[in-house]
Protein backbone atom coordinates (compact mmCIF):
# COMPACT_ATOMS: atom_id res chain seq x y z
CA UNK A 1 0.00 0.00 0.00
CA UNK A 2 1.48 3.39 -1.26
CA UNK A 3 1.12 6.87 0.89
CA UNK A 4 -1.60 7.67 -2.02
CA UNK A 5 -3.42 4.31 -1.24
CA UNK A 6 -3.32 5.29 2.11
CA UNK A 7 -4.86 8.71 1.62
CA UNK A 8 -7.43 7.43 -0.34
CA UNK A 9 -8.62 4.79 1.76
CA UNK A 10 -9.30 7.03 5.07
CA UNK A 11 -10.80 9.67 2.69
CA UNK A 12 -13.23 6.76 1.68
CA UNK A 13 -13.94 5.57 5.53
CA UNK A 14 -14.10 8.87 6.89
CA UNK A 15 -16.37 9.85 4.14
CA UNK A 16 -18.30 6.34 4.44
CA UNK A 17 -18.39 6.31 8.42
CA UNK A 18 -19.93 10.08 8.49
CA UNK A 19 -22.81 8.66 5.98
CA UNK A 20 -23.82 5.55 8.19
CA UNK A 21 -23.71 7.91 11.70
CA UNK A 22 -25.91 10.22 9.70
CA UNK A 23 -28.66 7.61 9.58
CA UNK A 24 -27.85 6.60 12.89
CA UNK A 25 -26.08 3.37 12.08
CA UNK A 26 -22.83 2.07 12.97
CA UNK A 27 -19.51 2.43 11.32
CA UNK A 28 -18.80 -1.18 10.56
CA UNK A 29 -20.52 -1.98 7.42
CA UNK A 30 -19.25 1.48 6.33
CA UNK A 31 -15.87 0.17 6.71
CA UNK A 32 -16.64 -3.02 5.29
CA UNK A 33 -18.36 -1.30 2.19
CA UNK A 34 -14.73 0.71 1.76
CA UNK A 35 -13.10 -2.76 1.43
CA UNK A 36 -14.87 -4.27 -0.91
CA UNK A 37 -15.37 -1.08 -3.45
CA UNK A 38 -11.49 -0.36 -3.54
CA UNK A 39 -10.14 -4.01 -2.58
CA UNK A 40 -9.18 -6.53 -5.38
CA UNK A 41 -12.31 -8.42 -5.56
CA UNK A 42 -15.73 -7.47 -7.61
CA UNK A 43 -16.71 -5.26 -8.23
CA UNK A 44 -13.73 -4.21 -9.77
CA UNK A 45 -14.29 -0.49 -11.16
CA UNK A 46 -12.48 1.06 -7.92
CA UNK A 47 -10.00 -1.62 -7.32
CA UNK A 48 -6.97 0.21 -5.75
CA UNK A 49 -5.81 -1.89 -2.71
CA UNK A 50 -4.33 -5.13 -2.87
CA UNK A 51 -4.04 -7.59 -0.01
CA UNK A 52 -0.01 -7.35 1.53
CA UNK A 53 1.62 -7.71 4.33
CA UNK A 54 1.41 -4.39 5.14
CA UNK A 55 -2.94 -4.51 5.36
CA UNK A 56 -2.41 -7.91 7.14
CA UNK A 57 -0.39 -5.88 9.82
CA UNK A 58 -2.80 -3.06 10.23
CA UNK A 59 -5.52 -5.27 10.32
CA UNK A 60 -3.55 -7.46 13.27
CA UNK A 61 -2.88 -4.19 15.06
CA UNK A 62 -6.55 -3.30 15.05
CA UNK A 63 -8.00 -6.46 16.40
CA UNK A 64 -5.37 -6.14 19.36
CA UNK A 65 -6.16 -2.09 20.42
CA UNK A 66 -9.90 -3.82 20.03
CA UNK A 67 -9.77 -6.49 22.38
CA UNK A 68 -7.33 -3.89 24.58
CA UNK A 69 -9.61 -1.85 25.08
CA UNK A 70 -12.38 -4.72 26.07
CA UNK A 71 -10.18 -5.97 28.82
CA UNK A 72 -9.72 -2.74 30.12
CA UNK A 73 -13.41 -2.52 30.92
CA UNK A 74 -13.21 -5.74 32.83
CA UNK A 75 -11.67 -5.85 36.57
CA UNK A 76 -10.48 -9.89 38.52
CA UNK A 77 -14.02 -8.76 40.34
CA UNK A 78 -15.93 -8.51 37.60
CA UNK A 79 -14.66 -11.32 35.50
CA UNK A 80 -15.28 -13.59 38.59
CA UNK A 81 -18.48 -12.56 38.54
CA UNK A 82 -18.96 -13.56 35.23
CA UNK A 83 -17.55 -17.33 36.37
CA UNK A 84 -21.38 -18.60 36.00
CA UNK A 85 -21.41 -17.24 32.17
CA UNK A 86 -18.53 -18.77 31.18
CA UNK A 87 -19.58 -22.26 32.48
CA UNK A 88 -23.18 -22.20 31.73
CA UNK A 89 -23.39 -19.35 28.85
CA UNK A 90 -19.86 -21.02 27.27
CA UNK A 91 -21.23 -24.19 26.84
CA UNK A 92 -24.54 -23.74 25.78
CA UNK A 93 -23.17 -21.64 22.85
CA UNK A 94 -20.62 -24.60 22.01
CA UNK A 95 -23.24 -26.89 21.96
CA UNK A 96 -26.13 -24.96 20.20
CA UNK A 97 -24.48 -23.14 17.60
CA UNK A 98 -20.89 -25.36 17.21
CA UNK A 99 -24.09 -28.46 16.97
CA UNK A 100 -26.20 -26.36 14.25
CA UNK A 101 -22.64 -25.15 12.62
CA UNK A 102 -22.02 -28.67 11.68
CA UNK A 103 -25.44 -29.65 10.65
CA UNK A 104 -25.08 -26.59 7.75
CA UNK A 105 -21.28 -28.32 7.06
CA UNK A 106 -23.10 -31.62 6.39
CA UNK A 107 -25.45 -30.57 4.62
CA UNK A 108 -22.80 -28.71 2.19
CA UNK A 109 -20.47 -31.30 2.62
CA UNK A 110 -21.38 -34.33 3.79
CA UNK A 111 -19.74 -36.29 6.65
CA UNK A 112 -16.30 -35.09 5.95
CA UNK A 113 -13.77 -32.98 7.44
CA UNK A 114 -14.66 -29.97 5.19
CA UNK A 115 -18.11 -30.26 7.10
CA UNK A 116 -16.35 -29.50 10.74
CA UNK A 117 -14.42 -26.65 9.23
CA UNK A 118 -17.45 -25.17 7.81
CA UNK A 119 -19.20 -25.82 10.92
CA UNK A 120 -16.22 -24.21 12.90
CA UNK A 121 -16.69 -21.23 10.51
CA UNK A 122 -20.37 -20.83 11.79
CA UNK A 123 -19.48 -21.46 15.46
CA UNK A 124 -17.45 -18.50 16.31
CA UNK A 125 -18.37 -14.92 16.96
CA UNK A 126 -16.39 -11.82 16.27
CA UNK A 127 -14.84 -10.21 19.33
CA UNK A 128 -13.53 -7.40 17.14
CA UNK A 129 -16.97 -6.73 15.66
CA UNK A 130 -18.53 -7.46 19.04
CA UNK A 131 -16.58 -5.19 20.92
CA UNK A 132 -16.59 -2.28 18.64
CA UNK A 133 -20.64 -2.05 18.54
CA UNK A 134 -20.93 -2.49 22.57
CA UNK A 135 -18.29 0.98 22.35
CA UNK A 136 -20.05 2.65 19.67
CA UNK A 137 -23.26 1.31 20.97
CA UNK A 138 -21.94 2.96 24.81
CA UNK A 139 -23.01 -0.69 26.21
CA UNK A 140 -19.43 -1.77 27.63
CA UNK A 141 -20.94 -1.17 31.47
CA UNK A 142 -24.26 -3.07 30.95
CA UNK A 143 -24.88 -6.70 32.79
CA UNK A 144 -25.05 -8.37 29.85
CA UNK A 145 -21.95 -7.09 28.56
CA UNK A 146 -20.62 -9.78 31.53
CA UNK A 147 -22.42 -12.56 29.24
CA UNK A 148 -20.79 -11.46 26.01
CA UNK A 149 -17.62 -11.63 27.30
CA UNK A 150 -17.68 -14.93 29.08
CA UNK A 151 -19.01 -16.53 25.85
CA UNK A 152 -16.51 -14.24 23.43
CA UNK A 153 -13.63 -16.23 26.12
CA UNK A 154 -14.86 -19.03 25.76
CA UNK A 155 -15.17 -19.59 21.98
CA UNK A 156 -11.53 -17.79 21.75
CA UNK A 157 -10.19 -20.43 24.12
CA UNK A 158 -12.28 -23.20 22.09
CA UNK A 159 -11.56 -22.15 18.84
CA UNK A 160 -7.91 -22.50 19.98
CA UNK A 161 -7.97 -25.76 19.61
CA UNK A 162 -10.37 -25.86 16.38
CA UNK A 163 -7.66 -23.87 14.45
CA UNK A 164 -4.53 -26.35 15.81
CA UNK A 165 -7.32 -29.02 14.51
CA UNK A 166 -7.62 -27.66 11.21
CA UNK A 167 -4.10 -26.99 10.58
CA UNK A 168 -3.09 -30.48 11.29
CA UNK A 169 -5.34 -31.88 8.72
CA UNK A 170 -7.92 -32.70 11.40
CA UNK A 171 -5.51 -35.23 12.94
CA UNK A 172 -4.34 -33.56 16.15
CA UNK A 173 -6.47 -34.13 18.79
CA UNK A 174 -3.87 -34.51 21.30
CA UNK A 175 -2.09 -31.63 19.89
CA UNK A 176 -5.72 -29.07 19.95
CA UNK A 177 -5.97 -30.61 23.68
CA UNK A 178 -2.59 -28.93 24.32
CA UNK A 179 -3.69 -26.03 22.70
CA UNK A 180 -7.07 -25.66 24.65
CA UNK A 181 -4.58 -26.09 28.26
CA UNK A 182 -2.34 -23.85 27.02
CA UNK A 183 -5.13 -21.17 26.39
CA UNK A 184 -6.95 -21.52 29.77
CA UNK A 185 -3.21 -21.58 31.50
CA UNK A 186 -2.45 -18.63 29.74
CA UNK A 187 -6.07 -16.42 31.23
CA UNK A 188 -5.45 -18.00 34.58
CA UNK A 189 -1.96 -16.26 34.92
CA UNK A 190 -2.92 -13.19 33.50
CA UNK A 191 -6.10 -12.75 35.88
CA UNK A 192 -3.18 -13.84 38.81
CA UNK A 193 -1.06 -11.07 37.77
CA UNK A 194 -3.97 -8.45 37.05
CA UNK A 195 -4.67 -9.07 40.74
CA UNK A 196 -1.28 -8.69 42.92
CA UNK A 197 0.98 -6.94 40.29
CA UNK A 198 -1.87 -4.76 38.49
CA UNK A 199 -1.57 -2.39 40.99
CA UNK A 200 1.98 -2.09 41.57
CA UNK A 201 2.79 -1.73 37.20
CA UNK A 202 0.45 1.19 37.76
CA UNK A 203 2.52 2.76 40.33
CA UNK A 204 5.18 2.17 37.58
CA UNK A 205 3.54 3.63 34.96
CA UNK A 206 2.19 6.71 36.67
CA UNK A 207 6.23 7.70 37.56
CA UNK A 208 6.48 7.88 33.77
CA UNK A 209 6.41 10.89 31.45
CA UNK A 210 3.60 11.14 28.96
CA UNK A 211 5.98 9.92 25.88
CA UNK A 212 7.59 7.16 28.04
CA UNK A 213 4.13 6.27 29.88
CA UNK A 214 2.70 5.67 25.75
CA UNK A 215 5.70 3.60 25.32
CA UNK A 216 5.32 1.64 27.70
CA UNK A 217 1.48 0.48 27.99
CA UNK A 218 2.14 -0.04 23.78
CA UNK A 219 4.90 -2.05 24.41
CA UNK A 220 3.30 -4.12 27.14
CA UNK A 221 -0.14 -4.68 24.93
CA UNK A 222 2.53 -6.01 21.96
CA UNK A 223 4.36 -8.15 24.41
CA UNK A 224 1.17 -9.71 25.81
CA UNK A 225 0.01 -10.36 21.89
CA UNK A 226 3.33 -11.89 20.76
CA UNK A 227 3.63 -13.92 23.65
CA UNK A 228 0.13 -15.78 23.10
CA UNK A 229 1.00 -15.91 19.35
CA UNK A 230 4.40 -17.97 20.58
CA UNK A 231 2.21 -20.29 23.16
CA UNK A 232 0.06 -20.77 19.56
CA UNK A 233 -3.10 -19.22 20.79
CA UNK A 234 -4.86 -15.92 18.80
CA UNK A 235 -3.01 -12.16 19.27
CA UNK A 236 -6.65 -11.21 20.60
CA UNK A 237 -6.60 -13.61 23.44
CA UNK A 238 -2.99 -11.95 24.50
CA UNK A 239 -4.41 -8.26 23.83
CA UNK A 240 -7.52 -9.09 25.81
CA UNK A 241 -4.91 -10.44 29.09
CA UNK A 242 -3.17 -7.10 28.63
CA UNK A 243 -6.43 -5.15 29.26
CA UNK A 244 -7.48 -7.51 31.81
CA UNK A 245 -4.07 -6.49 33.43
CA UNK A 246 -3.80 -2.70 33.47
CA UNK A 247 -7.93 -2.84 33.88
CA UNK A 248 -6.76 -3.10 37.73
CA UNK A 249 -3.66 -0.46 37.45
CA UNK A 250 -5.01 2.57 38.81
CA UNK A 251 -4.13 4.45 35.51
CA UNK A 252 -7.50 3.14 33.45
CA UNK A 253 -8.66 6.07 32.88
CA UNK A 254 -5.92 7.57 31.01
CA UNK A 255 -4.72 4.63 29.42
CA UNK A 256 -8.25 5.04 27.68
CA UNK A 257 -8.05 8.90 27.41
CA UNK A 258 -4.50 8.39 25.30
CA UNK A 259 -5.31 5.72 23.14
CA UNK A 260 -9.19 5.86 22.26
CA UNK A 261 -7.96 8.04 18.81
CA UNK A 262 -5.38 4.81 18.16
CA UNK A 263 -7.87 2.42 18.79
CA UNK A 264 -10.75 3.74 16.61
CA UNK A 265 -7.92 4.35 13.56
CA UNK A 266 -6.72 1.18 13.31
CA UNK A 267 -10.21 -0.38 14.10
CA UNK A 268 -11.21 1.63 10.88
CA UNK A 269 -8.26 -0.23 8.71
CA UNK A 270 -9.00 -3.33 10.48
CA UNK A 271 -12.32 -4.00 9.23
CA UNK A 272 -11.03 -2.39 6.02
CA UNK A 273 -8.89 -4.86 5.60
CA UNK A 274 -10.61 -7.05 6.58
CA UNK A 275 -12.97 -6.69 3.37
CA UNK A 276 -10.42 -6.46 1.03
CA UNK A 277 -11.01 -10.43 1.17
CA UNK A 278 -14.62 -10.46 0.31
CA UNK A 279 -15.76 -11.81 -3.48
CA UNK A 280 -19.07 -10.41 -4.22
CA UNK A 281 -19.46 -12.18 -7.45
CA UNK A 282 -19.09 -15.99 -4.97
CA UNK A 283 -22.43 -15.49 -3.85
CA UNK A 284 -23.49 -17.46 -7.17
CA UNK A 285 -22.15 -20.98 -5.94
CA UNK A 286 -22.98 -20.84 -2.37
CA UNK A 287 -25.66 -18.84 -2.04
CA UNK A 288 -27.99 -21.72 -0.36
CA UNK A 289 -25.02 -22.78 2.25
CA UNK A 290 -25.07 -19.07 2.46
CA UNK A 291 -28.66 -18.11 3.70
CA UNK A 292 -28.88 -21.57 5.70
CA UNK A 293 -26.18 -20.52 7.58
CA UNK A 294 -27.05 -16.80 8.14
CA UNK A 295 -30.92 -17.71 9.45
CA UNK A 296 -29.18 -20.72 11.76
CA UNK A 297 -26.52 -18.19 13.16
CA UNK A 298 -29.40 -15.25 14.19
CA UNK A 299 -31.33 -18.20 15.59
CA UNK A 300 -28.64 -20.10 17.40
CA UNK A 301 -26.83 -17.20 18.94
CA UNK A 302 -29.83 -14.84 19.60
CA UNK A 303 -31.53 -17.79 21.57
CA UNK A 304 -28.22 -18.78 23.61
CA UNK A 305 -28.01 -15.40 24.45
CA UNK A 306 -31.73 -15.46 26.13
CA UNK A 307 -31.33 -18.81 27.21
CA UNK A 308 -27.46 -18.17 28.68
CA UNK A 309 -29.23 -15.02 30.84
CA UNK A 310 -31.81 -16.54 32.19
CA UNK A 311 -29.65 -19.13 33.88
CA UNK A 312 -27.56 -16.91 34.62
CA UNK A 313 -30.13 -14.49 36.49
CA UNK A 314 -30.36 -11.86 33.89
CA UNK A 315 -34.09 -10.78 32.20
CA UNK A 316 -35.08 -12.27 28.43
CA UNK A 317 -34.65 -8.79 26.92
CA UNK A 318 -31.06 -8.84 27.97
CA UNK A 319 -30.25 -11.62 27.41
CA UNK A 320 -31.47 -11.30 24.02
CA UNK A 321 -29.11 -8.00 24.34
CA UNK A 322 -26.66 -10.46 23.94
CA UNK A 323 -27.37 -13.07 21.61
CA UNK A 324 -27.39 -10.33 19.03
CA UNK A 325 -24.04 -9.04 20.27
CA UNK A 326 -22.64 -12.84 19.19
CA UNK A 327 -24.65 -12.78 15.43
CA UNK A 328 -21.65 -10.95 13.94
CA UNK A 329 -18.72 -13.38 12.45
CA UNK A 330 -15.28 -12.37 11.64
CA UNK A 331 -11.44 -12.22 11.82
CA UNK A 332 -11.87 -16.08 13.43
CA UNK A 333 -13.76 -17.45 10.21
CA UNK A 334 -11.70 -16.06 7.89
CA UNK A 335 -8.82 -17.39 9.71
CA UNK A 336 -10.09 -20.47 9.43
CA UNK A 337 -11.27 -20.56 5.94
CA UNK A 338 -7.74 -19.48 4.64
CA UNK A 339 -6.42 -22.49 6.83
CA UNK A 340 -8.49 -24.64 5.17
CA UNK A 341 -7.31 -23.27 1.88
CA UNK A 342 -3.77 -24.64 2.74
CA UNK A 343 -5.20 -27.57 3.98
CA UNK A 344 -4.40 -31.15 1.61
CA UNK A 345 -7.19 -33.04 3.24
CA UNK A 346 -9.79 -31.24 1.63
CA UNK A 347 -10.57 -31.24 -2.17
CA UNK A 348 -10.03 -27.80 -4.51
CA UNK A 349 -13.56 -27.89 -4.58
CA UNK A 350 -14.00 -27.74 -0.85
CA UNK A 351 -11.60 -24.86 -0.32
CA UNK A 352 -12.93 -22.74 -2.83
CA UNK A 353 -16.22 -23.66 -1.68
CA UNK A 354 -15.32 -22.31 2.06
CA UNK A 355 -12.97 -19.54 1.18
CA UNK A 356 -15.94 -17.88 -0.72
CA UNK A 357 -18.53 -18.71 2.08
CA UNK A 358 -16.63 -17.13 4.47
CA UNK A 359 -16.24 -14.29 3.06
CA UNK A 360 -20.01 -13.58 2.49
CA UNK A 361 -20.67 -15.00 5.02
CA UNK A 362 -18.53 -12.39 7.20
CA UNK A 363 -20.35 -9.42 5.20
CA UNK A 364 -23.37 -10.89 5.71
CA UNK A 365 -23.26 -11.36 9.22
CA UNK A 366 -21.37 -8.43 10.17
CA UNK A 367 -24.00 -6.13 8.60
CA UNK A 368 -27.16 -7.83 10.33
CA UNK A 369 -25.58 -8.16 13.69
CA UNK A 370 -24.47 -4.76 14.02
CA UNK A 371 -28.12 -3.74 13.08
CA UNK A 372 -29.33 -6.57 15.41
CA UNK A 373 -27.21 -5.19 18.62
CA UNK A 374 -28.81 -1.61 17.44
CA UNK A 375 -32.30 -2.48 17.70
CA UNK A 376 -32.31 -5.52 19.99
CA UNK A 377 -33.95 -3.35 22.56
CA UNK A 378 -36.75 -1.95 20.62
CA UNK A 379 -37.11 -5.73 19.22
CA UNK A 380 -37.17 -6.56 23.23
CA UNK A 381 -39.65 -4.31 23.96
CA UNK A 382 -42.01 -5.32 20.56
CA UNK A 383 -41.36 -9.22 21.43
CA UNK A 384 -41.07 -10.08 25.03
CA UNK A 385 -44.06 -9.31 27.39
CA UNK A 386 -43.10 -7.81 30.81
CA UNK A 387 -44.28 -10.98 32.49
CA UNK A 388 -41.45 -12.85 30.12
CA UNK A 389 -39.09 -10.73 31.13
CA UNK A 390 -39.30 -10.74 35.21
Amino acid sequence: MTLAELAVTIALLGALGLVAGRFGLSAIPAYLLAGILLGPNEPTLFTLVQPSEVTDFVAELGLIFLLFFLGLEFSVERLLRSGRHVALGGAADFVINAGLGLLVGVAAFGFSFAAIVLGACIYVSSSAIAVKALVDLRRLADDETDLVLAILIFEDVAIAAVLAFVATAGGGLATSAGVTATALAFVGASLAASRWLGPRIGVLLDRLETEFFLLAVFGFVIGMSAAAQALDLSEAVGALMAGVVLAESGVREEIEQRFFAVRDVFAALFFFAFALTIDIAAIASVWWILVVAVLATIAGKVGVGILAGRLGGLSSRRGLNAGAALVAHGEFTIILAQLAAGNAALTIAQRDDIAAFAGLYVLATATLGVMLMKESKLIGRILLTPRAVD
